[in-house]
């Protein structure tokens, strides 16, 4: 038997077993309770009382919910709901307030009293936000009396006070973030918080959600009596319907609700968003898989019950069905089991039979009560689904000829000799011109180079067979290696960085708008995991008197700071400025050169200026807000000409110097 070592079992004790109590564990570990200290979980903070307020109105007990953003960086969140009680509570011995806002895990959303509905699970909303926050201050309107409290980092620094009379009802809640937390940015964002609003009142029929920004005098308020229809119609502006009518059911199963709005366009892509207790659930769940199954099975009853499909002809598919859909499904139910703290998918087993039983009884009914409507959504379902087998066999004959087959290539693809996709890069560049000088001037261990001819084909119009009918498209998704549609894996993924290249003019950015039109709609997840950037070359060389290596310019506002500070350095150091030579001149430089495209530079330009990792300029591609990303892409990309044509008209005012 192995002799045991007593001094090192005296040295681990229970000393050094750490506690931490109340909200220390928040301080420490914030990313567990907001997912992080960047700007994501600053607005957290938002939206944990944003969230509080929206619960007060899904119990009936509050109809507004506002936001003022504070001149001096703070926050204030007041819903006109029942108000925290103020009474000592039973078990802590202080006030309820401060019960809530210093005990994780303390609210109304435990035992089933406080709300029978509410976004919050965790119940940890008001006492993170307080934890993380350098000060706070609750001022409580209720029973005819104002109650106001102030804290840091958590801390009370006295008990709550009576401090005057009033007939308004509801809690008010002003928030500083910590700065020793947030060290990256303390800067909330006006239109992200006006967005997550805009979202709760379609979520919540009859509430009113306000914002108002006290550093630039902004406000906006928003109110939406047709709830998820108005939602609907919000998402589908601009896009040709298939018919008018929105499919709305609204309906409770035991103690839950299932509320449903959809409607079809002539789009190729599928949009359908679902929230448990408004909030949203970008993963779906148990709410999402309930409506495809009795969508799919509604759909294809009614085609053979009308004769549309016939005996010996396949079902369509889920995918058929969904085509073009623009769907919110929005559930309330008492117990919501979400995946983790950021509440990305339910997982309430009984909400897939719900949504099921809802769905199949209602759409059946609208179905039969509106033929022509059926009739449409079936053809388009057919439609779909012809598209979706010749794109079948298109990708089967490709695959058999070994196209797609990552042992070989595209043979204008120069590739990288690294093996490692995170030390490896792809450029997109614009012609073979600009492609043969980034080929002679690249680092050829760790970039590689696929040019591409002409524009590239526009994907919001095509469907995949289309797609793989492209030899630029069928290039780019053969180079990157992920596959496409229902073969796609990230894992696959032969660049972590993949690098858009195109001259800075009308034309390369048409380009540079196809590609990144083709990312978002098929390949969404190399963008979220930030793969995708743009590359930005100069827009200008100046070359001085006496100096050897010329200063490149990247843009034309760039170009204005550098000749305001050049000439105001030569007038400080007493040299002469003639103020009727051309700017450029006044400042020293002896030629500008304006470039039109990347191939007026030769190899060892191109790379010192453009693809130097360390000097070149990059712009990483992020969707911040998908759903206004999706409706930017069909404003512009789309089939419908008088959007675009708005677009450009309340636009052209911030063009400068259009190169034509």
């Amino acid at each position: 038997m192995a002799k045991s070592d007593t001094s090192k079992n005296q040295e681990y004790s229970a000393d050094q077993i750490q506690v931490l109590e109340g909200l220390e564990p928040v301080r420490k570990r914030p990313g567990m309770y907001i997912g992080g200290t960047g700007i994501e979980g600053l607005h957290h903070l938002v939206w944990e009382i944003v969230d509080n307020g929206i619960d007060e109105a899904l119990g009936g007990h509050a109809n507004e919910v506002a936001v003022t953003l504070l001149a001096d960086g703070g926050v204030r969140v007041y819903d006109n709901g029942r108000g925290i009680p103020t009474d000592i509570h039973s078990k802590t011995g202080k006030s309820t307030v401060e019960t809530v806002l210093t005990v994780l895990h303390a609210g109304g959303k435990f035992g089933g009293g406080g709300y029978k509905v509410s976004g919050g699970l965790h119940g940890v909303g008001s006492s993170v936000v307080n934890a993380l926050s350098e000060r706070l201050h609750v001022k409580i309107f209720r029973d005819g009396k104002i109650h106001e409290q102030d804290y840091s980092k958590g801390a009370p620094l006295g008990d709550l006070k009576v401090t005057g009379k009033t007939t308004m009802t509801g809690t008010e809640i002003s928030f500083w973030p910590d700065a020793t937390i947030f060290k990256e940015d303390q800067t909330f964002n006006y239109q992200t918080i006006l967005d997550r609003l805009r979202h709760s009142a379609y979520l919540t029929k009859g509430v009113h959600t306000n914002i108002e920004d006290e550093r630039t005098g902004e406000r906006y308020g928003f109110y939406f009596e047709g709830g998820i229809q108005s939602y609907v119609s919000h998402l589908t502006v601009g896009r040709d319907v298939v018919e008018e009518d929105i499919f709305y059911v609204d309906k409770a199963v035991q103690d839950c609700q299932v509320e449903v709005a959809l409607q079809y366009t002539d789009a190729y892509t599928e949009t359908i968003k679902t929230f448990a207790n408004n909030v949203l659930n970008p993963e779906g769940g148990t709410h999402l898989t309930g409506f495809k199954a009795a969508l799919t099975r509604v759909i294809n009853d009614y085609a053979r019950k009308n004769g549309l499909i016939k005996d010996k002809e396949e079902n369509l598919t889920g995918e058929d069905t969904r085509e073009g859909i623009t769907c919110i499904i929005s559930v309330k139910l008492p117990d919501p089991q979400f995946e983790g703290q950021t509440k990305g998918k339910l997982g309430n087993p009984e909400m897939r039979g719900y949504v099921e039983q809802v769905m199949n009884e209602y759409f059946s009914y609208f179905l039969e009560e509106h033929p022509s409507v059926a009739r449409k959504i079936v053809g388009k379902g057919l439609l779909a689904a012809r598209a979706r087998k010749a794109a079948r066999a298109a990708r089967d004959n490709i695959l058999r000829k070994g196209v797609l087959d990552g042992a070989s290539m595209p043979g204008k693809l120069a590739d990288c000799s690294s093996k490692d996709p995170s030390a490896s890069e792809i450029y997109l560049v614009e012609g073979d011109s600009a492609g043969g000088s980034a080929k002679t001037g690249r680092d050829s261990k760790t970039q590689a180079i696929l040019p591409l001819r002409g524009k590239v084909l526009n994907v919001e119009r095509a469907r995949l067979d289309k797609m793989l009918g492209n030899n630029e498209i069928l290039s780019l998704i053969k180079a990157l290696g992920v596959g496409i549609e229902d073969s796609f894996s990230l894992e696959g993924l032969r660049y972590h960085r993949i690098i858009i290249m195109t001259d800075a003019d009308v034309d390369g950015s048409h380009i540079s708008t196809l590609l990144l039109t083709f990312f978002f709609r098929f390949m969404q997840p190399v963008v979220d995991g930030g793969h995708v950037y743009l590359a930005k070359p100069p827009l200008f060389e100046l070359v001085k008197a006496g100096r050897k290596n010329p200063v490149f310019i990247y843009d034309e506002d760039q170009l204005e700071v550098v000749l305001d500070a050049t000439i105001a350095a030569r007038k400080a150091e007493g040299l002469k400025v003639n103020n009727e030579d051309e700017r450029y001149k006044q400042a020293g430089f002896i030629e500008q050169k304006r470039y039109k495209g990347l191939g007026e530079m030769d190899a060892e330009q191109l790379f010192e200026t453009t693809m130097n990792p360390e000097k070149r300029v990059l712009v990483q591609v992020r969707v911040e807000d998908a759903e206004k990303a999706d409706a930017i892409f069909n404003k512009l990309m789309g089939s419908e000409v008088e959007p675009r044509k708005n677009f450009i008209q309340a636009n052209a005012k911030f063009v400068k110097d259009l190169d034509i």
